[in-house]
């Protein structure tokens, strides 16, 4: 007797790749095809709840193609990064509208790193704003975010596609979408942040070489020639994401109508 599979939307870390992700979801909106939980790492957490706490997508897009993110980064003498994050905060709680996880449209699970115990962290409940600022909390740039015996930090570190989480929150399929290890990847090194961040990525692509294969879709835009520090070309990165779930939506669609439990 075929039944509704519960679909599990994996939003993977990627920084300003991680756009594309705001295309990727306008794509299966415009398309129906349902989810019934988001699961996300790093700037994968942070679209997902935006989305998942009633923002309209289409205006995030637009929001973040004339925005200067720069204004966001408080610089300062540093302790445990070189950004506070204050400002970052402040701009989650506005998004986010200081919004729980309970008050979510819809189940959202967000991925973090805790150096105390070097474990990752599954965050489904409290306020929202403060799990996003924990999960893109990229080390030695981003202030940790401390709370009770842990030290967050950006999910990336330990589960850049957490699809694993996915399967143990219940879903039945997953539609994963990878901002990282795409076509067209390039690298480029010029200062500290592009060193950190080249290193978290080549970190994660063993982790990811033997998790990927567990999604039943992947979605891989290709992004890989934007810089992760490249916001400013969040209109391209929207449109590759667009085009990348464009691609699948059929066998989406396909498997969806397939499933039988």
């Amino acid at each position: 007797m075929s039944q509704k599979p519960k679909v599990a939307l994996v939003l993977g870390a990627g920084s300003a790749r991680g756009l594309a992700h705001i295309g990727v979801l306008q794509v299966l909106l415009e398309n129906q095809i349902p989810f019934d939980l988001i699961v996300g790492s790093s700037m994968g957490a942070m679209v997902g709840t935006i989305y998942a706490c009633g923002a309209d997508i289409y205006m995030l897009d637009k929001m973040v193609a004339y925005m200067n993110t720069r204004i966001l980064f408080d610089v300062g003498v540093p302790r445990m990064g070189f950004i506070s994050g204050k400002r970052v905060s402040d701009f989650l709680d506005l998004l986010t509208k200081k919004k729980s996880f309970a008050e979510l449209k819809i189940p959202v699970a967000v991925v973090a790193t805790d150096l105390i115990a070097g474990e990752r962290v599954v965050i489904e409940e409290g306020l929202v704003s403060e799990a996003v600022r924990a999960s893109i909390s990229l080390p030695g740039i981003f202030a940790p975010i401390v709370k009770d015996d842990k030290v967050l930090v950006d999910g990336a570190v330990i589960d850049r596609l957490p699809i694993g989480v996915a399967k143990e929150l219940g879903a039945d399929l997953v539609v994963a979408v990878d901002v990282t290890f795409g076509p067209g990847k390039q690298t480029v090194i010029n200062n500290t942040i592009d060193v950190i961040l080249t290193s978290l990525d080549i970190m994660s692509k063993l982790h990811f070489d033997s998790i990927y294969t567990n999604a039943d879709i992947l979605i891989q835009p290709a992004v890989g020639h934007i810089s992760p520090k490249e916001f400013e070309r969040s209109r391209e990165a929207v449109e590759l994401g667009r085009k990348a779930a464009e691609e699948k939506i059929a066998e989406i669609k396909n498997m969806i109508e397939a499933f039988d439990k």
